[in-house]
This record gives C-alpha cells, structure tokens and sequence, in this order.
C-alpha cells in the first residue's frame, strides 16, 4: 500500500547534547591567530617590546643584541643592535619609534638610533647590570633599574643622571610609567615590593606594595588607576588610587610568572575590551578578562616563556622563550587603533549610483530581511525524503535499517530503532538476515555499545539479535568475530563501570567532609 507524501511525517532525527562545550567567541579570536614564525636566537628571548607608532615594528632581546623586525613582515629583521660589551636586557622603543633604549650586563644603559643603529648617548651610574630601562611619556628621560638595588631618572638631552632612586633592598627587575602622569613610576624588585614614585618629589616612594614574592613584572591599566604585578606563580592587581589596597590575586600558574601585559583593543568583534596576557616559566601564556579577571584563553608553549608582547592592533602575538626562540603569530583581521601615528587611512569605497539602467535596479530587495512586524508568506515547498524515510513509508523495515546503517550516522540508527520499536516492527527489521544482512548491525553495535547515549537502547537490540540467531551461532566465521568482538567491548565497559563506581565510593567522603568542613558543621 502507497501512502500519499503528505500523510507521512519524516522520521525525527533525536538530538542530544553536544560532546563536549562548543567553543565561544572569544576562543575563535585568539586561535585564529597563525601558525607562528618561529626563529632562533643565540639566547633566551629575555625582553619583547613593539612600537606604538604604525607599522608597530617589533624590538626581541637575546643574549647580546636588540634585534628589529619589520612590523609589516615579522619575518624580516630590519636591523640589529649588537653594540654591547655582554649580555643585553630590556630593549625598548620610544613611543616614535625613532630611538631605542636597553641596558647591559655591564650596567651600561645606551639610547640607540632606530635607523643608523648609532650610539647616542651611554649612561653609566649603574654599578651592577641593568636589567630594565624605559622612555618617558615625555620623550626626553628614561628610567632605569639595576642590580645595585636603585632605579635612576636620567635626561637623554643632556646625558645626565637628573634623580636616583633609593629604597628597594633587592634587585630591581620591573619598572612601569603611569599613563595618567609623566612623572609617576612603579619599579618591582626581589625584595617583594613594588614602589610608586613621584618624581616631583625627590627620591622618596610615595607608596609600597607587597606583592609577596619576587616581581618579576608591573604594568598600569589603561586607567592608570590600578596596576598589576607578576611574581612567584601568581598575579596581584591593585588599586593604587584607593591607596594600594590588594584587589584580586591571580593563582592561575603552576611556576613562576615572567611577564604581564594589558592590550585594549584585544579580544573579537562583539567583545572587544581590554585584555591581560601573562605568561610563566610552566610555558602556558593565559588571557584574562578584565570584568571578573576570569581566564578566557590558554595557549601552551613548548618551553618556559619570558617575554610576550601584542602590537597595538592586535595584529601580532609575540613570545619569547627560554631555549632562544622567538615565536611570532599573525591575526587575520587587525583592529584599527583611533590616532594611531603613521597608520595609513584607508580611500573612501566608489559606490555606483542604482539608476534605472543597472541591472542591480531591478534585483533591489531580494536579500533584504524581513522586519518583525511584516507578514510573512510562507512558500510551500515539497517535503524531501531520505532513503530510510521513503522505505519506512512503504513499511519496508528492514531495508529501511540498512539504509540507516548506511549513513554511518548513530543518531539516525537510534531514531530509526525506537520509531520501529514504536511500531511494533523492530522484530521485523532484526529477523531474516543471513550474514552479509548481519555484519553491519553488529559492526554497529561493536562501535557504539559503550557510548551512554547509545547504550541502552543498543542493549535490547543485542538482546534481540541473541535471541533471534543464537541456533545459528558458529555457521559463519565473519559473523562469530563480531559476536566475540561484541562480548569483549561489553566485558571491557563493564570493568570501566566497576571501576567508576569505586572511585565514585571513594570520593564521597571526601565529598562530604568538604561541604561540612564549608557550612562549619
């Protein structure tokens, strides 16, 4: 008996709960990010720092250079700067781009010409190496901290040490200008203390932090009214106009914090707001949101990582390591950054005026999108069947089976199988079947018995097969496989569930006392 189409309902296809959590926006984003350009330095990548002026050219310190890269084509070192006596630290661009800054093992603190690479100026108070040094918002000083336990104010003009900054009792390590005021520094020592200075008020701290650990990293907010800092296996923010009271600390890493950055623009379309990367000597660099400070993404390194910076476009991603390498990754789509200097400005788009004589006149409106309040007239369009479906229809059960088996979906066999158990022709579509009929469905059952999704449904349908072929058992080798087969994977679920159940057992009261131990009972 034919059945007209439209008394047929299609098989519903039963869905369930995705594997695993699908991956959000903010996933997508940053791993969209490339395959890295990976190159190999003659030391540990110690210091990364881009340039703020377009095309945000790329300054990586190693061992004893300050190697350029073209912003535009990482790829391409555009100069090195190898004029150092041992072992460089630090090298930094000047918001123009025009000068460089690094300090030395040697305790020597140069400024360098981008382009020519000359030597402009040396500064040489630091008695011990100088680990960090910085431009000032003003372009004209430069701050630097040493292992002699001080941080110095120097004046590029005239070359000359202007304020010498006493007060840490260990290495200084980190230091960070505040982007509301020229004159306000952090500097982070070993001594576990990050120290805000006023340089208009001498050489004395205005205020301290704990950080409760070495630091080994400080860097304002965008605001200027927080900072954070990084050391030991963890990240402290504080608000520093509140008068450096501790907001969140950070616990996310298994060793030692190495760097800290904050990017604004960082994150996808729909999300875009600032972000905080760190990165650790357990070689994972993890992102931060700064709403709740909640990790949005993870990226693992194949060695501890001491450096990273991200251009002011969000367009590269770069990480330097401890065994020398230098890993550079390229997002597809950069953001734009308001007043950027230098950036070019894209032309104005040509758009053709739509006249009568264009073809586009007479097409306008067909891929406008229908408002909420229009009247939508349905076109009605012919029901299309599947294979199964058209088998079904003629009560063809069970060739309407092999041709679910067919499509190697397991939730069109599951649907398939309880719509014919609906019917009463379950029994049906099982029986009658010789070996070529039986191996698919027991290949089946081998692959997705142990599934939980699957697996009591597929549970009676072996049932069934047992009881329907068990006088036949042994008349086919290529079958008898698949029941062994069958008998195994079952033996083996049933050892993962007796298993489970022993840790489940040995968990509980653990369980227990921690809730108790939590409500104070």
């Amino acid at each position: 008996m034919d059945h007209g189409l439209a008394d047929y309902q299609k098989l519903q296809i039963r869905q369930y709960a995705p594997r695993s959590i699908r991956e959000t926006a903010e996933g997508k984003y940053w791993r969209h990010f490339k395959a890295p350009i990976v190159s190999k330095q003659f030391g540990a990548v110690s210091h990364i720092d881009f340039c703020q002026q377009y095309p945000f050219d790329l300054a990586a310190t190693a061992s004893t250079r300050v190697i350029l890269y073209n912003g535009r084509a990482p790829n391409v070192v555009s100069r090195t700067i190898s004029r150092f006596k041992d072992v460089a630290y630090s090298g930094c661009f000047r918001s123009d781009g025009r000068l460089v800054v690094a300090g030395g093992q040697d305790g020597i603190v140069q400024v360098f010409d981008a382009n020519s690479r000359s030597v402009l100026r040396q500064f040489k108070a630091h008695k011990r190496s100088t680990r960090v040094a910085r431009f000032g918002a003003d372009k004209l000083h430069v701050l630097s901290g040493s292992d002699d336990v001080t941080a110095r104010w120097w004046d590029v003009s005239s070359g000359t040490q202007v304020l010498r900054l006493d007060g840490h009792r260990d290495y200084v390590r980190a230091a960070a200008g505040s982007p509301n005021s020229s004159d306000v520094w952090a500097t982070g020592s070993y001594d576990h203390c990050v120290k805000l200075w006023d340089l208009r008020a001498g050489n004395s701290a205005i205020l301290g932090l704990d950080h409760g650990a070495p630091v080994e990293d400080v860097t304002f907010f965008p605001t200027g009214a927080l900072a954070v800092t990084a050391g030991g296996n963890y990240l402290c923010v504080w608000d520093v106009l509140g008068g450096g009271r501790l907001l969140k600390r950070l616990d996310n890493f298994q060793k030692t914090v190495t760097c800290v950055r904050l990017s604004q623009l960082a994150g996808p379309e729909s999300a875009a707001a600032p972000r905080m990367l760190a990165g650790s000597l357990d070689g994972h660099v993890k992102i931060f949101e700064l709403d709740s400070f909640r990790v949005t993404h993870a990226s693992k390194y194949p060695a501890p990582v001491l450096s990273l910076g991200l251009s002011p476009d969000c367009r590269l991603l770069a990480v330097g390591l401890a065994d020398g390498t230098l890993s550079v990754r390229k997002h597809a789509r950069p953001k734009v950054v308001p007043g950027a200097p230098g950036l070019p400005q894209p032309k104005p788009k040509y758009r053709r005026r739509l006249t009568a004589g264009t073809y586009r006149y007479f097409i306008r409106g067909q891929s406008s999108r229908a408002a909420a309040t229009d009247f939508r007239v349905l076109q009605q369009r012919q029901t299309r069947l599947e294979p199964y479906d058209k088998l079904l229809r003629k009560f063809r059960h069970r060739d309407a089976l092999d041709a679910s088996l067919s499509t190697r979906r397991p939730e069109v066999v599951a649907s398939l199988l309880e719509e014919l158990a609906a019917r009463g022709g379950l029994a049906a579509a099982l029986a009658g079947r010789d070996a070529k009929g039986l191996r698919p469905l027991l290949r089946h059952l081998v692959k997705y018995i142990g599934e939980p999704r699957y697996t009591k449904l597929l549970s009676n349908v072996g049932h069934r097969l047992l009881d329907t072929y068990a006088e036949v058992v042994g008349a086919s080798p290529a079958v008898d496989q698949l029941w062994r087969a069958l008998h195994d994977r079952v033996v083996e679920e049933l050892g993962v569930m007796g298993q489970l159940a022993q840790l489940a057992g040995a968990l509980e009261p653990l369980l227990a006392a921690s809730l108790a131990a939590g409500a104070g009972i």
